[in-house]
């Protein structure tokens, strides 16, 4: 149920347009799932890179990758797995946002 509320979600911000979904509760939401690792923001301080400010095209690049098995990893070819495509431009965009 809460996948289908999510995705219900999405496809509403993206009538919208990114621009709004960017700093939605949405997209924060997503990305605080990925702050445990990457950090505050998508800032590192450790050896998982920093993600904040990356091009979105390429994050959403990287994303599928792990998603498909096309690039090695530890736990994100897992995590990959539980995002549409329109959550991935949504957590890419988010992170775009936020400058190193």
């Amino acid at each position: 149920m809460n996948r289908v509320l999510a995705s219900l979600t999405v496809l509403g911000l993206i009538g919208v347009g990114w621009v709004h979904a960017q700093d939605s509760p949405v997209s924060r939401g997503l990305a605080a799932t990925c702050t445990g690792c990457h950090g505050p923001a998508g800032a590192s301080s450790g050896l998982v890179p920093s993600i904040n400010g990356m091009e979105a095209s390429r994050m959403v690049a990287l994303l599928q990758e792990f998603r498909d098995g096309k690039r090695e990893a530890t736990i994100m070819h897992q995590l990959a797995k539980g995002y549409s495509d329109a959550q991935m431009q949504m957590l890419a965009q988010w992170f775009a946002a936020q400058k190193p």
